[in-house]
């Protein structure tokens, strides 16, 4: 079991529909909470929603090369971290015909490589016990049509964590893997391009937060779309 009352989590995208979600599921938990996000309204709004238990607050920009080291150093200066959670995300919709290379790059920037990095920079920092959970998505399991590059960068991360998840287990480190369900966090409205589908009523961001944070408690490697249904 992992302990987090009391641990040094930082989120990364901690404004958006998950991220707060989930950074206010590690503070229920007993775990201090450093939050980072691009809107420096919403990081204070949030660590003063928290509290005692906000750790720290930083603005970050993911789509820059240097942000992770610089980001992680000024989450260290209040309390050794004892994980790591990536929450940022883009999405776009429509046929690959009409991806415009701008938001293409946005996509990987945002959805791949920023994770990429920042697990990079966290891999030689983060303790034994500790963890590193990046939040993918069903569509890494089963891509869809008219989101193939968002869904490409899913399916990116997936691949991506479960060969760090091998690399880490020597250092015990858990690294976690989440691909919830469509989930009501606003994300299609604010999307960089297209018009989303139809979609059902999907999951709040509070049921998926405590999952995650559930899966940290207990050790749990990844969190595949039906386990959100447990």
């Amino acid at each position: 079991m992992a302990e987090l009352n009391g641990a040094h989590v930082l989120v990364v995208g901690a404004t958006g529909g998950l991220g707060t979600a989930i950074s206010k599921a590690l503070a229920g938990a007993g775990a201090r909470v450093s939050v980072a996000g691009r809107d420096a309204d919403k990081v204070e709004a949030l660590a003063a929603d928290l509290g005692d238990q906000a750790a720290g607050r930083q603005n970050v920009d993911v789509t820059e090369p240097a942000f992770a080291p610089a980001l992680l150093d000024a989450a260290e200066q209040v309390a050794p971290l004892t994980g790591v959670v990536y929450a940022a995300g883009v999405v776009a919709f429509g046929p690959v015909g009409d991806l415009e290379p701008d938001v293409l790059g946005q996509l990987i920037a945002v959805n791949l490589t920023g994770p990429i990095l920042l697990a990079a920079a966290a891999a030689t920092r983060l303790p034994e016990g500790g963890f590193l959970a990046n939040l993918s998505a069903v569509v890494a399991e089963m891509p869809m049509k008219n989101m193939a590059a968002y869904s490409a960068t899913k399916a990116g991360l997936t691949g991506f964590d479960r060969a760090l998840a091998t690399e880490l287990r020597r250092n015990k480190i858990k690294v976690i893997d989440v691909r919830p369900p469509h989930t009501e966090t606003g994300l299609v409205t604010r999307a960089l391009a297209g018009t989303p589908p139809r979609l059902a009523e999907g999951l709040s961001p509070e049921q998926v937060a405590d999952r995650v944070v559930r899966a940290i408690a207990e050790d749990t490697g990844e969190l595949a779309s039906t386990s959100f249904s447990e």
